[in-house]
């Protein structure tokens, strides 16, 4: 997988303020733009697991913690994301 960089600028000390490192401060910036691009239906659960840096399951999982329903899908792309999950099971 390649990846890209995006930088964002926050006010000094504010990792201080949310009692975080820089690094858990990245983490959860990508979990929480994740979660809320995949709430809002602007990515799949797949791209959003990836941004976040965790498997789809362990996304769900998440998802459940932060009460954000993974079942905001269109019919369409429910169906198309469970035959790829159907066929990821079939071979492993």
């Amino acid at each position: 997988m390649s990846t890209d960089t995006l930088q964002i600028k926050y006010p000094d000390g504010f990792e201080n303020a949310v009692k975080m490192t820089k690094d858990e401060m990245e983490q959860h910036i990508r979990l929480m733009a994740a979660l809320k691009m995949f709430e809002l239906g602007k990515i799949s659960a797949g791209k959003a697991a990836e941004l976040a840096g965790m498997s789809k399951l362990d996304f769900f999982e998440t998802c459940s913690r932060y009460r954000v329903s993974v079942f905001n899908y269109p019919d369409e792309e429910v169906e198309a994301e469970l035959r790829l999950d159907l066929d990821v099971l079939r071979n492993a």
